[in-house]
């Protein structure tokens, strides 16, 4: 049985490919789901299917199972999610099937649990050639104009290290849940941004008024104080007046 760690680190490719095909339209994403490619061979008695799989040219619908002389082609590449049970099959047997009998044009395998156990490898002349890292726990995907690497965070509430998908200018491949998460962040800060501004707009305006009623005080002061003057200077002149006449 497969660990929970494994299921998480399908899901996480499996998903986080799911907008990035829906955007093109023409490819199937599955994974877990059973893969046949000989009409000899007893449904029963067939190995199941890799742990993530892409076929490109495709309608997306769903499927119950991958059949091959149904669909008129297999997989174009294929990740294995490897562990200390399943390693040699993955490794030898698996592989070899996907080399000899299903002409998988890419071949990955992952270990959630040792990460550092990752690789992939390009169909060339029928044979399967190691495809070249670009960076340590980076492979590319030419067929795909993608790259499988090492991503450290958390999924599910899993801290560990992933092995995620990358677009050819480094930007991660985010999940639906990701991608919608990511948009109401967006959308909250926006938000806020908005009301941070209407409240700077606010006080701006409450400081215009309470410096205009300020100015309009000083007025009135500065005003009430000439009137006073002018009474005073009045009373002055009326006074002098009366004195010159005695």
């Amino acid at each position: 049985m497969e660990t929970w760690r494994h299921r998480l680190q399908m899901d996480l490719l499996i998903d986080a490919l799911l907008p990035w095909a829906e955007a093109r339209g023409d490819c199937f994403v599955g994974g877990n789901m059973f893969l046949y490619f000989s009409e000899e061979q007893l449904r029963g008695k067939d190995f199941r299917g890799p742990d993530v799989f892409v076929v490109l040219g495709v309608s997306p619908h769903e499927r119950k199972s991958w059949v091959v002389w149904q669909e008129g082609k297999g997989p174009d590449l294929v990740i294995e999610l490897i562990s200390e049970t399943s390693r040699q099959v993955d490794k030898v047997e698996k592989k070899q099937i996907y080399q000899d009998r299903l002409r998988v044009a890419e071949y990955f395998w992952f270990d959630p649990w040792a990460p550092e156990d990752f690789a992939g490898f390009s169909l060339v002349d029928g044979r399967y050639r190691p495809l070249t890292p670009t960076a340590p726990g980076q492979i590319p995907s030419p067929l795909l104009a993608l790259r499988l690497g090492w991503w450290d965070g958390s999924f599910r509430n899993v801290e560990t290290r992933w092995l995620r998908w990358w677009d050819a200018d480094g930007n991660l491949l985010l999940t639906h849940t990701e991608i919608a998460q990511a948009e109401a962040a967006a959308e909250k800060a926006h938000a806020e941004s908005a009301q941070a501004k209407a409240e700077a707009a606010q006080a701006e305006a409450e400081a215009a008024q309470a410096k205009a009623e300020a100015a309009q005080r000083q007025l009135a002061e500065e005003t009430s104080r000439a009137e006073a003057a002018e009474a005073e200077l009045l009373r002055l002149r009326a006074l002098l007046g009366k004195q010159g006449d005695a």
